[in-house]
């Protein structure tokens, strides 16, 4: 493994974590965020410390090398015939397998394929899986270096296309010559909001699922979910929490099994160790949480 990196603290108010969720996520354009930014600096936080801790430094993020010896990494195409057409992704596999394996599909964040989700493909390797993490931004060239620039991009697409070429993904997936037959998905914001859409509309495919901090399932289709889902949330992420009442209330009455956890001093993105959102302790224990349940359900 890496040498874990790790930055210098910086002092960010907590109404800027809400005005970076805000921004992250399409609700407050870029020029009002840097203002309001800038409206909280004081004392030794300027505006410039506060905006450099939470935009992300990827550099931070590997904790597993690409060329670790104990994995193969490569990018791989798939058939996305009713999306794009065609579909790429980050594929990992263990370096040395005896059998085949069980499989998991990671799905970003609302920015495409970024260097922190092509480490948690690794991550998902170095523990055993073959992990794919579909880059969605792909039709237009692909994640395109910097997280703003991806997040106007995955905007500017028709979602039900990116949705089509998930799906094909994991079609894709379900039947890999050096897979197992069985399918894990795990996606962080978007991509756990699409993780438990795919546990809904291919009930028949995804085995397990273990959305982080994303919205909960079409309330219509909550019934059809027959795999396992594990929900991960942060306790200060009160705008993805305050949709997952109505859907626990729904998945308890269709008996769909499920575990939830959030986690206490834990922000959206905690699991995101790029930025100053990550909390190393809950990020940890979530992951580890995560290992276990696809061992448990993809065995």
């Amino acid at each position: 493994m890496t040498k874990r990196k790790t930055a210098a603290p910086v002092a960010i108010p907590a109404k800027a974590y809400e005005l970076y969720d805000k921004y992250a996520h399409g609700m407050l354009n870029r020029r009002d965020f840097l203002t309001a930014i800038a409206g909280l600096a004081a004392g030794t936080a300027t505006a410039a410390t506060i905006l450099g801790g939470l935009m992300p430094n990827y550099a931070l993020a590997a904790q597993i090398s690409f060329n670790d010896p104990d994995i193969t990494a490569r990018y791989q195409t798939f058939p996305a015939p009713e999306g794009h057409g065609e579909g790429r992704g980050y594929l990992v596999m263990p370096a040395k397998a005896e059998a085949r394996l069980p499989v998991v599909l990671v799905i970003h964040e609302n920015r495409g394929l970024n260097p922190y989700i092509e480490d948690v493909a690794r991550r998902l390797a170095k523990a055993g899986f073959i992990a794919f993490a579909p880059d969605a931004l792909w039709p237009l060239g692909g994640y395109p270096g910097n997280d703003d620039e991806g997040r106007q991009m995955q905007r500017s697409m028709d979602s039900q296309k990116i949705i089509a070429d998930l799906k094909a993904a994991t079609r894709w997936l379900k039947q890999l010559e050096a897979g197992s037959g069985k399918l894990g998905v795990v996606g962080f914001c978007f991509g756990g909001a699409m993780t438990g859409l795919l546990a809904a509309e291919l009930p028949e495919l995804v085995d397990a699922g273990v959305p982080f901090y994303g919205s909960p399932p079409p309330a219509d289709k909550i019934a059809n979910i027959k795999a396992p889902l594990l929900v991960q949330l942060g306790e200060l992420d009160t705008r993805v929490n305050e949709m997952w009442p109505a859907a626990e209330a729904l998945m308890t009455q269709h008996q769909v099994p499920y575990q939830m956890h959030r986690y206490p001093d834990s922000h959206h993105g905690f699991h995101n160790d790029s930025t100053a959102r990550y909390n190393k302790e809950t990020a940890e224990l979530a992951w580890q949480r995560t290992i276990d349940f696809f061992r448990l359900h993809l065995s």
